[in-house]
């Protein structure tokens, strides 16, 4: 495994300098920025050096109360949630406009906050820009008055806002699931309640400094409010004033979540973790098949919940298919991820390493075959929190092949038949997303059909489109998907109007 030998790092501007020498951020609430009541604050570590890079406000319940209350407020009185679709989509293309002419700054912020290689983190930007641009054009073409034809009766479904919406957000893809989040409900003439995670929260705080220069939110629109889970967190999915509830992150704390929003009978969206299956047929190109899935698995240090972290792999390739993914995960280079060089950068604390590392020694304790060991990784210069890629194999009842590791491990296993690839594909709690590899594309798309899971790709990994609904089944999520009209109906409350003729 190589490490990246001599840092060429990628430049950072004077405005992301400056941003992140602000002596304490706070959060953004009603247009302006709040500390904490207690004036209570974290710092925030940059994963490639394990050193601090900001100081953020740590919010309590009754800070966040009364930020709910701010965008509650806003939502009845500040004009947003009447104002004219294509008024309101034209404010989301201004935001998308102002991020890109920012873009290379958006993903400095994000590439040191959560140590995503900085080419990612551009990518991660440039997704934000093309979901606020995809759901303002969306929401100007949605029927919002539906004429419905019934016997003896004048009928129509009116759709309208619902209120004051909750998100609370995941470390591993900060910028871009904030946007996931708040461009559908903004769109649909919602107010916003954002929560990052507390190890991630620069990027959302970058945005709320643009958006005030833009002066083009009314107050309390939009607000983020940074802290920890157990008390900021808790208390965005316990408010009541919520009506809509979004959370992304692990089954562990989505089932907390959807219970606190329960009991105030809040409508939740849950996008959970997941333990995807790679299915691969006998009649795939090895090399570039292997590459793919190995790309896939490095990705952000293979901190993405649809990842495939279980490859099935069909018998007689089973060894040339091993040896090909050896090879080129020894290759890859791990490094800072603001080093231009680095292919994999770290993951993002000292507690997600011991996770990976200790999935390690688990599987190997329940009798895991190590193809490639992995372990901790070295960066000459750099303290951070980095880690190789590994390669397990064996039964698949192993619990390094059941539950989500969260980083750079796949585990491996030979199966006979398209019906045994699907069975073992399929036999697992999660159900985020499955892959299929053949040059048979009928039956890719058999296999595919087959997944019990919310997404099924074919001879590639990863693959979310603008358009096309996201989401999971059973520990992988629940409450509708993501990135497509579902998602912006999502937000739109519905209600039937009947006159008797």
């Amino acid at each position: 495994m190589s490490t990246s030998p001599v840092e060429q790092s990628v430049e950072v501007s004077a405005a992301v300098l400056k941003f992140l020498a602000t002596p304490l951020h706070k959060s953004f609430v009603g247009g302006g920025w709040v500390e904490a009541e207690d004036n209570q604050t974290f710092d925030v570590v940059d994963p490639g050096s394990a050193e601090k890079i900001a100081t953020v406000t740590s919010f309590k319940k009754a800070d966040v109360d009364k930020a709910v209350g701010v965008a509650d407020h806003a939502f009845q009185k500040s004009g947003w949630a009447k104002m004219q679709v294509a008024e309101r989509a034209a404010c989301l293309h201004r935001i998308a406009d102002a991020v890109e002419t920012r873009k290379a700054d958006f993903a400095a912020v994000e590439s040191l906050d959560c140590g995503k290689i900085y080419n990612q983190a551009l990518g991660d930007v440039q997704n934000f820009i093309d979901t606020f641009r995809y759901f303002a054009d969306l929401s100007q073409a949605v029927n919002y008055r539906q004429v419905i034809a019934v016997k003896n009766h004048e009928a129509w479904v009116s759709r309208k806002p619902w209120g004051p919406c909750g998100f609370i957000i995941p470390w591993n893809f900060p910028f871009l699931l904030a946007g996931w989040g708040l461009a559908p409900a903004l769109a649909a003439g919602n107010t916003c309640v954002l929560k990052p995670a507390e190890d991630t929260p620069l990027s959302s705080l970058y945005l709320c400094r643009i958006i005030q220069e833009l002066d083009l939110l009314p107050e309390g629109v939009l607000n983020v409010v940074t802290g920890l889970g157990e008390t900021a967190g808790a208390a965005i999915s316990q408010n009541p004033k919520f009506r809509r509830m979004s959370f992304t992150g692990s089954p562990e704390v989505g089932r907390m979540v959807a219970e606190a929003a329960g009991r105030n009978l809040i409508p939740v969206k849950c996008e959970l973790g997941g333990k995807g299956a790679a299915v691969i047929f006998n009649d795939v190109d090895i090399q570039q098949t292997a590459e793919k899935l190995v790309q896939a698995i490095t990705f952000h240090s293979g901190q993405v919940c649809c990842d495939a972290t279980r490859w099935l792999i069909q018998s007689d390739i089973y060894d040339d298919f091993v040896g090909e993914c050896v090879t080129r995960m020894k290759s890859v280079q791990v490094g800072y991820q603001m080093d231009s060089k680095a292919q994999m950068g770290p993951v993002v604390s000292s507690k997600q390493r011991t996770r990976v590392l200790s999935y390690l020694k688990k599987g190997v304790a329940d009798g895991a075959d190590l193809l490639l060991e992995g372990g901790e990784a070295h960066v000459p210069g750099k303290k951070g929190f980095y880690v190789k890629p590994a390669l397990l194999a064996g039964s698949l009842n192993n619990v390094a092949a059941r539950e989500e590791i969260f980083g750079p491990v796949a585990f491996l296993a030979p199966f006979s038949s398209e019906e045994d690839g699907v069975r073992l594909a399929n036999d697992t709690e999660y159900g985020l997303g499955n892959s299929v590899w053949s040059k048979d594309l009928q039956r890719c798309a058999r296999v595919a059909e087959a997944f019990v899971a919310g997404n099924g790709w074919i001879n590639a990994h990863n693959v979310v489109v603008h358009g096309v609904p996201y989401g999971g089944v059973g520990k992988s999520g629940m409450g509708g998907g993501v990135v497509s009209p579902d998602t912006l109906n999502d937000y739109l409350r519905p209600i039937s109007v009947v006159r008797p003729l």
